[in-house]
């Protein structure tokens, strides 16, 4: 379950910054984004490493 996290974490994010400068869908992907640093955040306040 550790390294789920941050698997879906990395891939939101790599997902939101090519969505971003290619298609640069609205409004999705910055829910992508959001959903991605809250998951880092989780970790970071668990005491896990990134």
């Amino acid at each position: 379950m550790q390294n789920i996290l941050y698997t879906v974490a990395v891939v939101l994010i790599i997902l939101w910054f090519f969505g971003f400068l290619v298609f640069n869908v609205g409004s999705i992907i910055h829910i992508l984004l959001l959903v991605a640093v809250i998951a880092i955040l989780l970790r970071i306040i668990k005491g896990e490493e990134i």
